[in-house]
């Protein structure tokens, strides 16, 4: 039977999922995604897809992908989605089904317990109680794992500082060098990927081995014929973070600790460690020195030889001290090298650290931007605008030369991609996505949703509302929630786009609610995990205790909070790129360059897709119902704001703070 008779039997009533899983119901919109990935899967090349909130993405690819019977890869946003795929879908699908799929998970090197590392950790944790307390239970847990994953320790705190200690980074790693190489989780996870059907990674990983060629994805992916990118938005952003290159403080911090400890552990004595680790910490505060004092968070526009605002001869002769550090740093490595291949990798390391501080004296390339990160560490970022060139190259091999291999020139013929998101733009060719991305040529898809928005959410617009420029406003949004809140008893979201408005939006609520007898919960207050947890938890069955959640940035998106515990979203400001931030610039700039209009070509499509992941956490199920706000006057008053509600499911609008209320009041229990 072909591939497309098989997904079309699987998807109707009475087919294999419907027997096989719970809730299944036949849906138009993921029937005609997953006809369309099996398409491509048989025919080769590229397919995207806009699936909206309900359409059931993840079974539309998984089933034609393992029904195929080719080799797949699917590469997930988060290292969460990446547990649920590997440990909750695709396991009951091929249950399902019916098949001999073997799969595997593989993750970064930050996610795995380095043994070699843990063995060195006693001495670095010092006599931090806390410290020693996580690594007892690191340890204690190394006895019994399989995989090494760090997510299988319950309740260890995902920015506890014993992980940089217990786990490797690229610039670390022993490799075959290291005493524990044969027993090394990651190379095991590794070994499992390579023999593997079905591999599940996540983006950053994908982009973070694809830049620097290291043995994981270099060898898997040449023989992979599907790869599927799920929440496929957020490949550009992540992509062009490792495209580049970039030199951190918190690196040369980083290799100066680890110097220090293997030279005490292992060379005491043979050199003057204190002396090499003091000359690289102090060039490092030097340059951080020169920055001075910026914003919290700032980014700093680097267009000339020097960012902006440094003085020129201070800025070079930093970099320079640099370079002479990490120089004298491997003359020190190189006379104990045959010592332990610890001191080998130092040394490659000083190495690479002193070639990045080079390349940041050079002229910027082509085609990228550079600024300065400053916020806990300084960092000198170099990005290129887009991941266009290295897609088209690298995953569709346009512009490469046949392969003299038949094997791999046949793969990359048949080979087929598919890219999927909830949210991938405002237009019928996904442009937002499909241009930075390289994937013009593309075949696209809009699969849409099942739910019914007019009569299970309302927009409201409070037209009452301070301009968004007016300093008056954050603290009116407040208010407003506050009153929403107590109405409604909680079950409220607040997403805000600056850390700012996060602050005084949480602040002034903790303020205006103590007594009430909601929870106010503030992203940063504890682990996002946590604050999520305690938020899906609601009220009690008489509606007390409910909660109200303030949170940014990542909150916008991947939160999913079905029923009742979640019935109002407020957005504070319409999410526009920030005008001074200086990637945000160069492809502005690029596009002004190319004779297109930056805000009508970047800035609004950039704010319709934020926005639509912020209203996509209002309904996650055909039974859910609430409301959106969106805090904007500019949505209602100005041009563009027709452009971005019809990028909104089509919700029910209101208009007035009586209708409002009305609403409000018929979502009580």
């Amino acid at each position: 039977m072909a591939l497309q008779d098989q997904v079309r039997a699987a998807f109707t009533a009475g087919g294999v999922l419907e027997r096989a899983t719970e809730h299944f119901a036949p849906r138009s919109g993921q029937r005609d995604m997953a006809l369309a990935v099996a398409q491509t899967i048989e025919d080769g090349g590229a397919l995207v897809v806009e699936a909206g909130t309900g359409v059931g993405k993840t079974f539309a690819y998984l089933v034609p992908a393992l029904l195929s019977g080719a080799r797949v890869m699917v590469s997930t946003a988060t290292k969460a989605l990446q547990d649920q795929l590997f440990s909750r879908d695709v396991p009951r699908l091929v249950q399902a089904l019916g098949l001999p799929v073997r799969t595997a998970l593989l993750k970064g090197r930050g996610s795995y317990l380095c043994l070699h590392r843990m063995a060195l950790a006693r001495h670095e944790a010092g006599a931090d109680r806390a410290a020693i307390r996580a690594l007892a239970r690191v340890e204690e847990w190394a006895q019994s794992t399989f995989t090494g994953d760090l997510a299988e320790i319950p309740g260890l705190d995902e920015r506890s500082p014993i992980i940089p200690l217990v786990t490797s980074t690229r610039d670390n790693c022993l490799g075959s060098q290291c005493p524990k190489f044969k027993a090394c989780h990651v190379n095991l996870a590794r070994r499992e990927a390579l023999a593997a059907d079905v591999v599940v990674v996540n983006h950053h990983l994908f982009f973070a081995d694809l830049a620097v060629r290291e043995s994981g994805m270099a060898e898997l992916l040449p023989s992979v014929r599907v790869v599927i990118f799920d929440e496929a938005h957020q490949l550009n952003e992540t992509g062009v973070q490792f495209l580049g290159q970039n030199l951190s403080t918190g690196q040369l911090l980083d290799f100066a600790r680890d110097m220090l400890g293997a030279g005490l552990t292992l060379a005491r004595g043979l050199v003057d460690w204190s002396a090499l680790v003091g000359g690289v910490e102090r060039c490092t505060r030097e340059l951080r020195l020169v920055v001075g004092k910026q914003p919290p968070n700032a980014r700093i526009r680097w267009k000339g030889a020097v960012p902006e605002g440094m003085d020129e001869a201070a800025w070079a002769k930093a970099l320079g001290d640099l370079e002479a550090a990490l120089a004298t740093a491997m003359e020190g490595l190189a006379t104990v090298s045959e010592l332990a291949p610890d001191f080998v990798r130092l040394h490659e390391r000083a190495s690479l650290l002193g070639e990045h501080a080079s390349a940041f004296t050079r002229s910027c390339a082509a085609g990228s931007v550079r600024w300065l990160d400053v916020g806990v560490q300084l960092r000198l970022v170099e990005s290129p605008l887009d991941i266009a060139a290295t897609v088209r190259k690298r995953l569709l091999g346009e512009g490469l030369p046949p392969s003299d291999n038949e094997v791999v020139e046949l793969l990359r013929r048949q080979r087929s991609y598919i890219f999927t998101s909830a949210t991938l733009g405002d237009d019928e060719q996904l442009s937002w996505f499909t241009q930075p991305c390289g994937l013009e040529s593309a075949q696209v898809l809009h699969a849409s949703s099942p739910f019914d928005y007019a009569t299970q959410a309302t927009v409201y617009v409070p037209r009452h509302l301070p301009q968004p420029k007016d300093a008056a406003h954050t603290l009116a949004v407040a208010d407003l929630t506050a009153q929403a809140a107590r109405r409604l008893g909680g079950r409220t979201m607040v997403l805000t786009t600056t850390l700012r408005a996060l602050k005084t939006i949480g602040d002034d609520l903790r303020e205006s609610l103590d007594g009430s007898g909601l929870s106010v919960l503030v992203q940063g207050s504890a682990p996002k995990r946590e604050l999520v947890e305690r938020f899906r938890q609601g009220a009690d069955a008489q509606g007390q205790g409910g909660c109200v959640l303030v949170a940014s940035a990542s909150f916008w998106e991947g939160i999913d909070v079905p029923g009742d515990a979640l019935q109002l979203v407020i957005i504070d400001k319409l999410p526009f790129p920030p005008p001074g931030d200086p990637l945000v610039e160069a492809r502005a700039q690029k596009l002004e360059a190319e004779g297109r209009s930056p805000f009508n070509d970047y800035f609004v499509p950039e704010a319709a897709v934020s926005l639509k992941q912020g209203a996509g956490r209002l309904i996650r199920r055909e039974t859910d119902c609430g409301i959106l706000v969106v805090c904007d006057t500019r949505l209602v008053q100005m041009g563009y704001g027709k452009r971005l509600l019809a990028a909104l499911p089509p919700m029910r609008r209101i208009f007035t703070r009586e209708e409002f209320d009305s609403a409000l009041d018929a979502l009580k229990f």
